[in-house]
């Protein structure tokens, strides 16, 4: 094993990059815009002249590291290759075959939100666990599993996009997949504010409002804010209930924006968990994500040492 690699987040504005010691030590982070023009034919250019400055900057060698493991958000398939992703202008991309022969270092690619909940497992809030399900509660849901300490990604790189799983089959309004009643329709950052205002009369009408308000409101004892929690809490703790049936993990970690409603948001979701767990999988842990934006630039490098 050679003692440095990188682990890379590319984002639809950003991309993260990190330098580690394969221990798991991050020894420096630092972020470069994402350039998307040309149907985001510099992205992957960019990152390696990215991780070429760096590791030169440092007075390393290209025997010094063990590789670069680099998170995409869209469904990437067991050889790195991209088969779509709006966010950054791309149809069909090989992204191993692209930074290994543009920085001659060993490659390893999957979908974001896996590589997040590698991160989580490896150096965060699943620490100690080999079977994780991972649950990003933001601007939409995502999430990631992990079986035996490895990525389930499946056949066509969708494995653990559990924000799209279908929680109302009578919901009439689309979701921005473009089907109807996904999970993210209800638990999100703005699905927790398009409950407040489809079924609690006082916040109907309400401007500005966001996910922070409405948890703020029910940790205040506010009871109509506390009926929305409780409606996501039930929507969101089923379909996890759902979701453990088929992975069983140990620990269920739960990050993103929404996610700093704390304890409050996973005690809520836990009880509601329990209450739908098939008997075998009552006993799932809970936690919070701990690595914020930094969990996929861990799993970037955890995926090299796979």
């Amino acid at each position: 094993m050679k003692k440095y690699g990188f682990g890379v987040d590319i984002g639809g504005t950003t991309i993260k990059l990190g330098l580690f010691e394969t221990s798991g030590k991050l020894i420096e982070k630092w972020e470069i815009p994402t350039r998307t023009e040309e149907k985001g034919a510099k992205i992957l250019p960019d990152v390696a002249a990215a991780v070429r400055k760096k590791y030169k900057e440092r007075g390393l060698h290209k025997e010094d590291i063990e590789g670069i493991g680099i998170g995409v958000p869209g469904p990437v398939d067991a050889d790195g290759v991209v088969h779509g992703c709006v966010n950054l202008g791309w149809k069909t991309v090989d992204v191993v075959s692209a930074i290994s022969a543009l920085t001659g270092l060993q490659t390893a690619a999957a979908n974001d939100a896996n590589i997040a909940a590698l991160g989580e497992m490896w150096q965060g809030g699943g620490r100690g666990c080999e079977n994780v399900l991972m649950v990003t509660l933001g601007t939409g849901v995502g999430g990631g599993v992990i079986m035996d300490g490895r990525i389930a990604a499946g056949a066509h790189g969708a494995g653990g996009e559990i924000g799209h799983m279908t929680v109302d089959w009578l919901e009439t309004e689309p979701c921005n997949c473009g089907r109807k009643g996904c999970l993210e329709q209800y638990a999100s950052a703005t699905g927790v504010v398009r409950l407040a205002k489809k079924h609690v009369t006082k916040f109907a009408e309400a401007e500005n409002l966001t996910a922070k308000d409405i948890f703020d409101a029910a940790k205040s004892g506010d009871e109509n804010a506390c009926d929305v929690v409780f409606l996501m809490s039930r929507i969101l703790g089923g379909a996890l209930a759902n979701v453990a049936v088929v992975c069983d993990p140990e620990i269920i970690v739960i990050g993103g924006g929404v996610s700093k409603a704390g304890d409050f948001l996973l005690d809520a979701v836990q009880k509601q968990f329990e209450d739908r767990a098939f008997p075998a999988c009552k006993g799932t842990r809970f936690a919070l994500a701990e690595l914020g934006n930094d969990a996929g630039i861990y799993g970037g490098m955890k995926l090299v040492l796979e």
